[in-house]
């Protein structure tokens, strides 16, 4: 098979590994009941964590560390797949997003040379808690997708593979996060990946839901006006990549509010727009520390998450020193060559 001349270029004593780390729950919260969002159904993650490996596996690499989870999704996609072994990581479930956090771990004390994320921002996050510079690639199954990528699971396979058995150097592919960190006194420090909202509500309530008026400040590491939720609104008033070395600050009001200086009519989720009401907006430095003092919550990737009491100071920063993120199109073209052979 022609998969024989990548196996000639590994060198190495351990044979090369992916890592395959499902959220069988990403892309069926309340949003399919309240907005117009689609669902990424069981079906749908067996199908594309069967492409990933046969795309890994033509590439060469035949090890696979994967999680465990209750729909088991990776024991399904795998089991007419030959020549191919399975390591689970996890041997309980916490039935939590920690589940994602705890296998990213594992996967950091095993020989993982690259690992395919399957879910939205909420699921890359969990994952990066565990691995802070894991070595990824996000494919998108979640509902606000501004982190993970929509990309033909062979291909990503193909990319992770490239990078797994060194045809391509992962310095060469990808580049380091940008990060939000989040200290305060007494709560534990938190990242998130794309965006930190406060919101004036002393509950955390439903995870996923916002009212516009309650929103006060927020950071976000990137900008897209084609993007669903906060980095929507954000793209919508200053364009922002991922690839530059600064942040956005944003301040809220309601829309009827004397301070609100714009009004920005954005898709805060799939098939749902609301008139959002803007104090001010801006270019922040990486390092450059934002203060809010509570009592409000903060939410992560657009997920409420902790409760800031009253009179505590909450410091946000962004840092570029997150996970490495594989960029396949730069992947594969570096190792298109391994694919050409004369007649």
């Amino acid at each position: 098979m022609f998969f024989h001349c990548f196996q000639s270029l590994w060198c190495g004593t351990v044979d090369p590994s992916i890592g395959i780390i499902v959220n069988p729950r990403s892309g069926g919260d309340i949003r399919r009941a309240v907005a117009a969002a689609g669902r990424s159904t069981v079906e749908d993650k067996i199908s594309i964590v069967r492409r990933i490996i046969l795309g890994a596996r033509a590439t060469g690499v035949h090890h696979f560390h994967v999680n465990y989870e209750p729909m088991q999704i990776v024991r399904r996609a795998t089991e007419t797949i030959r020549d191919i072994t399975v390591h689970y990581v996890n041997k309980r479930l916490q039935f939590t997003e920690e589940d994602s956090t705890i296998a990213a771990i594992e996967m950091s004390q095993r020989d993982v040379a690259s690992v395919a994320v399957l879910g939205g921002d909420g699921t890359n996050r969990a994952v990066v808690k565990g691995w802070p510079s894991i070595p990824l690639l996000p494919v998108s199954t979640g509902t606000n997708n501004a982190f993970p990528e929509f990309i033909e699971p062979t291909v990503a396979g193909t990319a992770l593979a490239l990078v797994a058995l060194n045809v391509v150097q992962l310095d060469q592919v990808s580049q380091p996060a940008k990060i939000i960190h989040i200290t305060a006194d007494g709560i534990e420090p938190e990242i998130a990946l794309i965006d930190a909202i406060a919101v004036a509500d002393p509950y955390v309530g439903s995870l996923e839901l916002f009212q516009p008026e309650t929103m006060k400040i927020g950071l976000l590491t990137r900008a897209d006006p084609t993007a669903i939720g906060f980095c929507s609104i954000g793209g919508l008033l200053h364009p922002l990549s991922p690839n530059e070395d600064k942040g956005l600050f944003v301040a809220f009001a309601p829309v009827s509010d004397q301070r609100t200086s714009k009004i920005v009519h954005a898709p805060t989720a799939p098939g749902h727009h609301e008139p959002i009401g803007i104090v001010e907006y801006r270019e922040i430095s990486l390092g450059e520390i934002v203060t809010a003092k509570g009592e409000f919550i903060l939410a992560f990737d657009g997920e409420r998450k902790i409760r800031v009491p009253e009179g505590v100071e909450a410091e946000l920063q962004i840092r570029r020193d997150g996970p490495q993120v594989i960029d396949p199109k730069a992947a594969m073209e570096a190792g298109r060559h391994n694919y050409l052979r004369d007649s």
